[in-house]
C-alpha cells in the first residue's frame, strides 16, 4: 500500500503547525498513541528539518508528511530528511516534476474549484482543500464535488474534532486536524483527544 492509498484508507491526519520544533516528536508520539498514523509537519524552520529527520529515522513512527513546502530546494531537503508525502500550499509545477522524478507523491492546495481542477490536470492523486471552514466547511467541499465528482480531495483548515464526519459524508478522502488535537494540551491530553478524532471516522 503507497503513501496516498493509506491516507485515504485512514481518513484522518494530524496537522502540525506552529508547534515548539522540540515538542514535535513528543506530541507525534501521543497522537499515535491515540491511533492517529499519519501527521502533516509544517516544515517552517530549519530546527523543524531537524526534528523531521529525528521522527523518520525512529521506529513505529506514523507516516510523515512534509507541509508548507513551495520551492524544489525546500522538497528535496525534506526529501532528503525522511520525507513521506511532500503538501504544498499553492500550485507549482516545478515541484511536481520534482516529485515525480523522486517518486514521492505530492499533495497540492487548493481554495477554489478553478485551483483543484488544474491541481487534478497536473495529476495530483490528492487535493488538499484549505482553509476549509472559513470557505464553508463540508458544504463547501459538496459544492466543489457535486460538478467534479472525479477530484479527490482531503479537507483540512480550522476543522473540528466532532465536524470530521461531516467532511467524509461530503466526500473528503481524509479530514486534516490541527490545534484542536494539541493545544493546551499535555501528552495524556493529546492522547485522548487523537482516540476521540479516531472515533469519528465512519
Amino acid at each position: 500500500m503507497n503513501s496516498i492509498e493509506i491516507i485515504a484508507k485512514e481518513k484522518l491526519f494530524a496537522v502540525l503547525r506552529n508547534q515548539n520544533p522540540k515538542e514535535t516528536k513528543d506530541i507525534i508520539n501521543a497522537l499515535t498513541e491515540g491511533g492517529i498514523n499519519i501527521a502533516e509537519v509544517v516544515i517552517d524552520t530549519p530546527e523543524k528539518v531537524k526534528e523531521l529527520e529525528k521522527i523518520t529515522k525512529s521506529e513505529n513512527r506514523p507516516l510523515i508528511m512534509a507541509g508548507g513546502i513551495i520551492t524544489q530546494r525546500q522538497a528535496q531537503i525534506v526529501i532528503d530528511a525522511g520525507a513521506d508525502v511532500i503538501v504544498s500550499p499553492i500550485f507549482q509545477m516545478n515541484l511536481v516534476r520534482l516529485c515525480k522524478s523522486r517518486r514521492i507523491p505530492l499533495i497540492m492546495t487548493a481554495t477554489t474549484p478553478n485551483e483543484a481542477y488544474s491541481a487534478w490536470q497536473a495529476r495530483t492523486q490528492l487535493i488538499k482543500i484549505s482553509p476549509v471552514n472559513p470557505m464553508g466547511g463540508a458544504e463547501y467541499i459538496e459544492d466543489i464535488l457535486r460538478p467534479m465528482n472525479f477530484l479527490n480531495v482531503i479537507a483540512a483548515g480550522s476543522i473540528k474534532i466532532d465536524d470530521i464526519p461531516l467532511y467524509i459524508k461530503a466526500g473528503a478522502k481524509a479530514v486534516g486536524i490541527g490545534r484542536a488535537l494539541y493545544k493546551d494540551a499535555n501528552y495524556q491530553e493529546i492522547t485522548m483527544r487523537a482516540k476521540s478524532a479516531k472515533s469519528k471516522i465512519i
